[in-house]
């Protein structure tokens, strides 16, 4: 085996495991809502609204990141902004409790919640550089088309991997949520991610990662990325894939665990994370299947298939209920649930569909993809406050709204119609 094989493949196992800490990390919005809304009930979206508000701010200061200093000082970087964010997080728990610095909705507002947040939002300055980083270096490890986007699916069955487990231990960890119930009680969770971000900044630290950019005279932009109709359209897809992403399963376990009884939480925790857990199946299905199936025809069966599944769920009456632990939850849910096999291949195929072809932008364009991942706040933001109106299935509909925009982007969008602006 060749030394540049051999770095590659360092280089691939890397970049998995660094997709691997970006939904660890991620994926502490929704149960850690749960724990705020008891409060603050106005705020239970809010830590997930600051985690993705951040890669508005710094998705192209990513992408500019990117190509002055590579991709291993970025990632680097980003760990140790990672850690600060974590810590941040776990202050909360300990400072600022009986401090209120504002009124909100007849509220009382304590520095605690202010801490919180502003933790979230460092750490979405974290996954933003991270996430800058492995896509387009799995893309390009893989040569782009087919099999770049099998490279993103096994970094993204890392990623479904670890998602799955979030939610799942901070629901065992607060079983139901009460009065009594704040950050401390999910420290260690904030702990792991501390000490996570450490090995790998010493494990990445130490590895050879193939540096693309560097060492090399920067290309001058004749164009923007956007100036590529596919890569744009690509762009507000990627938006709402995200608002998706998130939106399902933090609705799903708002939902069962305001249902009330005991031990909601923990349920709803355990539903959240079966949906991950069906990402982790489709990305891992997906890795294999990649190779072979192009990326617009599963881009376009996952997509109709979830809004067929929300149709669903939607229309089935809330008394066909299954028991879990002694209590009826509705059925409704698993179909909920199973919307992640469909999600799971989505975030690779657009973004593998969109940098297709651009040459000397993809790296610019990837600092755009990052800054419209804010989508992730946005669109679940959105979500909730049609489920506090309407009730959380109707939030639903917004969903499939957005999937029907995805599924219309792998039918036509995706198309490359520029291919008269040059990419060397």
């Amino acid at each position: 085996m060749s030394q540049e094989k051999k770095n590659n493949i360092v280089a691939i196992v890397t970049m998995c495991f660094i997709f691997a800490m970006i939904s660890f990390v991620t994926n502490m919005g929704a149960p850690f809502g749960n724990i705020w809304g008891f409060t603050y009930p106005f705020a239970k979206a809010w830590g997930n609204l600051m985690n993705f508000a951040a890669y508005l701010f710094m998705g192209i200061p990513a992408g500019k990141m990117l190509i002055k200093y590579g991709y291993k000082k970025t990632a680097l970087i980003a760990l140790i902004v990672g850690i600060v964010g974590l810590a941040l997080q776990y202050l909360s728990s300990i400072a600022g409790e009986g401090t209120y610095v504002f009124t909100y909705d007849g509220i009382k507002v304590a520095l605690n919640l202010i801490i919180y947040l502003l933790g979230a939002f460092i750490c979405g300055f974290c996954v933003c550089m991270l996430n800058t980083v492995v896509n387009p270096m799995l893309n390009l490890l893989g040569g782009g088309g087919n099999r770049g986007n099998q490279f993103i699916q096994i970094g993204g069955t890392m990623n479904s991997l670890t998602a799955t487990l979030t939610p799942l231990l901070t629901g065992l960890l607060v079983g139901t949520v009460t009065e009594k119930t704040h950050m401390g009680d999910v420290s260690p969770l904030l702990f792991i991610g501390m000490a996570v971000f450490a090995i790998s900044f010493f494990i990445i630290s130490r590895v050879d990662i193939p540096e693309p950019t560097l060492g090399k005279e920067r290309p001058k932009y004749e164009h923007s990325p956007i100036a590529f109709r596919h890569c744009l359209l690509g762009v507000i897809a990627i938006f709402f894939y995200v608002g998706i992403e998130i939106g399902i399963p933090m609705e799903l376990n708002f939902y069962i665990t305001n249902l009330g009884f005991e031990g909601s939480a923990a349920i709803g925790g355990t539903l959240a994370a079966s949906y991950w857990l069906m990402m982790l199946v489709g990305r891992a299905s997906s890795s294999v299947l990649s190779g072979k199936i192009s990326t617009k025809l599963q881009l376009t069966v996952v997509s109709s298939v979830a809004i067929v599944l929300l149709l669903i769920a939607i229309f089935l009456p809330e008394s066909s209920t299954f028991s879990v632990s002694g209590h009826d939850v509705p059925i409704k849910t698993i179909f909920i649930a199973a919307c992640g096999l469909c999600t799971s291949i989505m975030w690779g195929g657009i973004f593998n569909l969109s940098v297709e072809g651009l040459g000397k932008y993809t790296e610019a364009a990837s600092g755009i993809f990052m800054t419209m991942v804010v989508g992730g706040g946005i669109m679940p933001l959105i979500q909730e406050a049609i489920a506090k109106n309407a009730g959380p299935i109707t939030s639903y509909w917004l969903v499939i709204a957005m999937l029907a925009y995805i599924l219309f982007y792998a039918l036509v969008g995706c198309k490359n119609v520029n291919k008269d602006i040059p990419v060397d």
